[in-house]
């Protein structure tokens, strides 16, 4: 954005804003060139590890459990299991599921509360993690910052493979007059395994997370479906512009540190074209909670919920049903048979890069986009009135 002036918006006396925009708000520019699709490379690498898949599935009860996990990682992606739930507070959680997908949506978030009041278990971390390595697959899962100095040892000592520290919003500068916070700069530095580290949704918060040495940063504050953070705490910033910012700290943080730290849109994204806008962006790779929550192998019985929905004193998510897709490889990777772009996401992602002419995701990156609020809606009255394909 050299040589642009920032356009601040007054607000009202004394206080100003950016225009910030979302995935719905933004089309990708064509080029001169295009491609053939099988030309195009949509692998990922982050730290040792190779994927067919730039993809991170969200560390959701209700869309990664130990199995899925492994079929994830067997169709060349990566799913991170949430060492704070249901599958490390019973050593069999199959009623559990039942139960939460059979609540009345009145009742959903008190019983879910009292659900996971279950205190965490400490050997099941590590079997856990057992249980998805046994598979030969790449192990990842999820710990909050407030977890990590109690749990994040044993997920070494099983052999995970990359440690994700995530909460709704993660800061490289927590600060506390009552307890002693997680370090992380400190924390990344002594321990064994690459740590990715989010949410975030701003220039500053990325670049000073990078700085603790994370190999990932996650970015997103609320965008997700089950997610009601942006209502309940008036916090957030759209998935384009945030995606568009934590590129810019990594290039900052590039120059400054010689390193490159790779940025992971997270949420907010349904359809392939958004996935292909997350990366257009400037993402290396994207984190999908409910397209992988509708999968038919999904524990959730067809439901979502986040990973503070069923906080004791303040959920911020809501169980939502999302019902079933398909398979998790017919989400992921095809054949796709209705037109509504939310099965295979990753062969849209490839057909949109050869469409627009870039070769792979580095190169993708610097896609021209623009603002362009008409673009779903524009010449698609008679979808919209036959709820048909985009309407």
């Amino acid at each position: 954005m050299k040589g642009l002036s920032r356009m601040d918006i007054d607000i009202g006396i004394g206080k100003t804003g950016r225009r910030a925009w979302g995935f719905d708000d933004i089309a990708i520019v064509p080029s001169r060139r295009t491609r053939d699709p099988d030309d195009v490379d949509i692998s990922w690498q982050i730290d040792a590890y190779h994927f067919a898949l730039p993809l991170m599935a969200s560390a959701m009860d209700s869309a990664v459990s130990p199995a899925t996990a492994i079929a994830i990682g067997r169709l060349g992606g990566l799913g991170v299991l949430n060492l704070e739930g249901l599958w490390t507070r019973y050593e069999d959680p199959t009623a559990a599921f039942d139960e939460i997908a059979d609540l009345p949506a009145e009742k959903a978030t008190r019983r879910m509360q009292e659900i996971y009041l279950e205190p965490i278990k400490p050997d099941l971390i590590g079997q856990r993690v057992k249980e998805m390595k046994a598979a030969g697959i790449t192990t990842a899962a999820s710990l909050t910052p407030q977890r990590v100095p109690d749990y994040a040892h044993l997920t070494a000592k099983a052999g995970l493979d990359i440690l994700v520290v995530q909460g709704t919003v993660v800061s490289a500068e927590h600060v506390s007059t009552r307890t002693e916070p997680l370090d992380l700069k400190k924390f990344i530095a002594g321990f064994d395994l690459p740590v990715i580290v989010g949410g975030c949704a701003s220039f500053s918060t990325a670049l000073h997370l990078m700085r603790t040495g994370a190999v990932g940063v996650l970015v997103g504050v609320g965008p997700g479906t089950a997610c009601t953070t942006r209502g309940v705490l008036g916090v957030g910033v759209p998935q384009a512009t945030a995606i568009a910012d934590a590129a810019g700290a990594r290039i900052r943080y590039l120059d400054e540190a010689g390193r490159y730290v790779h940025v992971i849109a997270d949420g907010g994204m349904r359809t392939g074209g958004d996935i292909a806008k997350a990366i257009a962006c400037g993402a290396d790779a994207v984190m999908l909670g409910s397209p992988i929550a509708a999968a038919a192998e999904a524990p959730g019985r067809g439901h979502h919920w986040g990973m503070a929905a069923f906080h004791p004193a303040l959920p911020r998510g809501a169980r939502v049903h999302v019902g079933s897709l398909g398979t998790l490889e017919e989400i992921l990777i095809g054949p796709a048979h209705e037109n509504d772009g939310r099965r295979n996401l990753f062969g849209a992602l490839r057909v949109s890069m050869a469409t627009t002419g870039y070769a792979d995701l580095k190169a993708f990156q610097k896609a021209e986009v623009m603002v362009a609020p008409a673009l779903r809606t524009e010449g698609k009255a008679l979808q919209r009135e036959q709820r048909v394909g985009m309407g």
